[in-house]
């Protein structure tokens, strides 16, 4: 079965069949590389199994570039979205599981904006450096590591991190 990767292109999330594979492959080689040649490499490998609309070759070729050096573990500037941006770290257990159905349905009972995504894979979760899981991110600040935070907690960090709007 083909792993299927999520990154930002054009504000919008998308669906890349066997992103990590091609980034596992490219690292020893590109990793030095420019970026105009690591562009054209991604581009290349990632049209095999998917498809890329031609008016937006140039957004994914960026937004796939800033992910091959993010693959990488380099600094990567992210431009600003709209929302709530809420990243939960576990490797796919029951806590990890329960933690992310409470986020998803606390930012419907609270009818936040918000983006959700769950990172399972453990080297992706070493990266952000979180010793436990679940974790719980929202809008890059840890705010949970080792537990499963009560419904309310999480709406309370939801409304906080929304700002006035989330009132």
């Amino acid at each position: 079965m083909t792993d299927i990767g999520q990154i930002r292109i054009g504000g919008n999330l998308v669906g890349i069949a066997g992103l990590k594979a091609i980034m596992e492959d490219m690292a020893a080689d590109y990793a030095e590389r420019s970026d105009e040649e690591i562009g054209r490499e991604i581009m290349a490998r990632v049209a095999r199994q998917n498809y890329i609309p031609r008016r937006a070759e140039g957004l994914y070729r960026e937004a796939l570039v800033k992910e091959f050096h993010r693959f990488l573990g380099r600094e990567v500037e992210e431009a600003p979205t709209g929302g709530l941006r809420i990243i939960v770290l576990g490797p796919g257990c029951a806590r990890c599981t329960q933690l992310e159905r409470d986020v998803r349905e606390a930012l419907a009972e609270l009818q936040l904006p918000g983006e959700l995504t769950h990172v399972d894979d453990l080297r992706a979760i070493a990266r952000f450096g979180i010793m436990g899981t679940p974790a719980l991110i929202i809008n890059g600040k840890v705010v949970s590591v080792g537990q499963t935070p009560s419904r309310p907690q999480i709406k309370n960090w939801l409304r906080e991190a929304a700002g006035p709007a989330g009132g």
